[in-house]
């Protein structure tokens, strides 16, 4: 706290969290290179995008969506491939040969390590597109410290996001840079820069076309405040206002985000999350929704790091992430109901035992062997029913509670 209120009073505070979690980063790179040679786990996306950055530096372009020595062949839109290749001419000076596309399964500490890095690099873009968001948020002023301002509960949430901590840089993926186009485009259409935030999600969608499940929901926003305004005809402006009458981006678009993600579940489940933080410090209903989703979703993610190593690092980690969730947004919201009633309290407290009986009492068992995948099965059941709760939650409210326009109105 007192670190905190140094930085604070120099007004740097955003940068201290952004080059705390950047560190945090650094300390997990080795956790890979230990689960592989002690533990031998190993997670496919290492090999995959290993695989990407060869066939993009070594093979033309004409190739690139045919070569299949590896199984894992290139799969993601055109983007990304470039992104694969401009990482490829960095990867060069680590390690030559990861970039050989018959080295199949290739890895050495030199390899590891960039793609390590590669992932911490490009997340720059997410703090940016944070840091950008941030600065669009008004939200409730409940006190004058720091730790009680919507813009800094914001900015934790996301900069040190439980699921992001360990899906890209213990398991590995690039989410954080692609999260961060999302969320720049979403800052965009929140300072009316509504080309720019289109532009944006455009160039997302080339590189990576899971993101073609928000598409419905740009489109019905973008029709409202940019497609149908007072300069364009009568006839169309008459029917927007029939169809979209007090439509905000907070009550269009996210919720959207939500019920579209209801559909990939878990693989699905950052966008919806890291969507729906912009919400969480609006609302005391949506900070509900925010804390049921996170905190669901997270557990969700637990099967990705299965080795006994790992288990006090994601439990420590997500009990870390939730309980600040937990506390800084009954803290903003303080002055209005509690944020949970009896059931969902009940339901949250659950994942405890869920855990207890997945890690420890369910390999104690005659069960391990004859049905290895009742944990996970407990796992996706339990969590499908939270994900699914938290979608009628968010939706029931956006039509019981009145609009944004009509209440300023009254």
């Amino acid at each position: 706290m007192v670190a905190l209120t140094i930085v604070a009073g120099t007004g740097n505070w955003f940068s201290a969290l952004a080059l705390g979690v950047t560190l945090l980063k650094c300390l997990l790179i080795p956790t890979y290179k230990h689960q592989m040679v002690v533990y031998i786990h190993h997670s496919t996306d290492f090999e995959v995008h290993r695989n990407w950055l060869a066939i993009t530096h070594s093979l033309p372009i004409s190739q690139w969506y045919y070569e299949a020595t590896s199984e894992w062949t290139l799969d993601y839109p055109p983007f990304f491939a470039w992104f694969e290749y401009i990482l490829s001419h960095v990867a060069k000076y680590f390690d030559q040969e990861m970039l050989n596309v018959h080295n199949v399964n290739y890895s050495s500490s030199r390899t590891l390590r960039f793609q390590r890095f590669s992932v911490i690099f490009t997340d720059i873009l997410f703090v940016y597109a944070v840091h950008e968001c941030c600065k669009c948020i008004g939200g409730k002023e409940v006190g004058k410290e720091l730790t009680e301002k919507p813009k800094f509960i914001l900015s934790v949430l996301l900069l040190w996001n439980f699921g992001l901590l360990i899906v890209d840089h213990i398991h590995f993926q690039y989410n954080g840079f692609l999260f961060g186009l999302m969320l720049l485009s979403i800052a965009r259409l929140f300072q009316k820069r509504h080309m720019e935030g289109a532009f944006l999600f455009a160039v997302l969608l080339h590189f990576k076309h899971i993101y073609l499940y928000v598409a419905p929901a740009y489109g019905v926003y973008l029709l409202r405040p940019y497609c149908f305004t007072a300069n364009k005809p009568d006839g169309l402006e008459s029917a927007a206002s029939s169809l979209f009458p007090t439509l905000s981006f907070q009550e269009g678009p996210l919720p959207c985000v939500l019920g579209s993600k209801l559909l990939g579940f878990v693989q699905c489940f950052g966008q919806s999350a890291v969507c729906h933080h912009l919400l969480s410090v609006g609302k005391a209903g949506d900070a509900s929704v925010f804390l049921i989703l996170t905190t669901t979703g997270h557990y969700s993610l637990f099967p990705l790091l299965f080795t006994a190593p790992e288990l006090p690092i994601k439990i420590l980690l997500m009990l870390l992430f939730t309980i600040y969730s937990i506390s800084s947004l009954k803290t903003l919201f303080r002055k209005e109901k509690p944020l949970f009633n009896w059931m969902e309290t009940f339901y949250l407290l659950g994942l405890g035992p869920l855990e207890v009986c997945c890690e420890f009492v369910f390999p104690l068992t005659s069960w391990k062997l004859k049905y290895p995948f009742i944990p996970l099965l407990l796992t996706s059941v339990y969590c499908a029913v939270g994900i699914t709760y938290a979608w009628f939650k968010l939706y029931v409210s956006v039509l019981i509670d009145p609009p944004v326009g009509k209440t300023k109105k009254q």
